[in-house]
């Protein structure tokens, strides 16, 4: 079967607070806040969504904070996205090193690997993010926060801990259009629609790693974009054929969805690349004020009164 995924659409994780949050990501990463609203299967909680200008899918990194709502702080493990890996320009990585060291992260030179260079650090929440350098990326980077030369271009990859990576391998290969495109010790990466960066994940191979729990400072899921709704409903029907358990398609009000996990436990989502973030505001506006589905409006009031304040730039 031809694949129809064209790229990583947006990548999801479990924070603690919500202004800490909106702190780091707007004004440490310089994403564009492209959509305050809440997590429909929690209204109570907010759902951010960063990226590019537009959010484009493939540049989009999303945070549900539930500080407050006693969620345990998660375990990292195995059947879970341990890095999440945006794109920055060849010769960046001095520059970023400099800004988040005096932002008080703690920045560490990641091995080479796949002949790119990359740093790691972490969010105020634990989750492990890698700034990988290279020249492959024609993105069109935001640059409120931060100049064009250095700007994030969007996600690069992500990177999987798998205990038995070889059915992982095979799903991700046979069924979802992937192909392996660089191996070694312990690492295999695979990539869709092309190697560019956006289109590839990896996988560490870890037989002794804990298994994974999800909580504050985890990645929830990873999604991957396909350009129309017959296209998704096509996917759902192959992962179900290969027996998965897959969900029905759920209204996320700027893509639609169906989630699965493969083989190695890590959840995946199918979204549409439609209708995009500018379907309930101009695209000038994105991201300023709280946007609601259409079944949470009479809800509003509740709402807004059960959510922390917050104040961005």
């Amino acid at each position: 079967m031809d694949s129809p995924i064209q790229s990583l659409h947006h990548v999801t994780a479990t924070v603690d607070d919500a202004q800490q949050d909106l702190d780091f990501c707007i004004d440490a990463l310089g994403l564009r806040l492209v959509k305050k609203t809440v997590n429909f299967d929690n209204h109570l909680v907010f759902h951010f969504y960063y990226g590019d200008e537009h959010g484009t899918p493939g540049t989009i990194w999303t945070t549900f904070p539930y500080k407050g709502y006693g969620v345990p702080v998660g375990t990292k493990g195995a059947g879970q996205v341990a890095v999440t890996s945006f794109s920055v320009p060849a010769g960046a990585l001095d520059w970023w090193r400099a800004r988040l060291t005096a932002l008080g992260a703690s920045v560490q030179d990641a091995p080479p690997r796949f002949g790119e260079e990359s740093i790691l650090f972490a969010d105020p929440s634990g989750l492990q993010f890698e700034l990988v350098a290279n020249d492959r990326d024609r993105r069109a980077p935001w640059t409120r926060e931060v100049g064009a030369a250095t700007a994030i271009r969007g996600l690069h990859s992500v990177t999987m801990t798998i205990a038995h990576p070889a059915k992982t391998i095979e799903f991700m290969t046979s069924l979802l259009g992937f192909r392996v495109v660089g191996e070694m010790a312990g690492r295999t990466r695979l990539a869709v629609n092309g190697d560019e960066p956006g289109k590839t994940m990896e996988i560490v191979h870890a037989p002794d790693a804990p298994r994974a729990r999800n909580g504050l400072g985890t990645v929830h899921h990873v999604a991957m974009a396909v350009p129309h709704a017959g296209d998704q409903l096509r996917m759902r029907e192959e992962v179900l054929r290969w027996g998965a358990s897959v969900t029905e398609v759920r209204d996320r009000q700027y893509f639609q969805s169906i989630y699965f996990r493969e083989p190695g436990g890590v959840l995946f989502e199918i979204a549409t690349m439609a209708p995009g973030f500018a379907v309930d505001e101009a695209p000038a506006s994105l991201g300023r004020d709280l946007k609601l589905p259409p079944w949470e409006e009479p809800n509003r009031s509740m709402i807004e009164a059960g959510l922390d304040a917050v104040a961005y730039r």
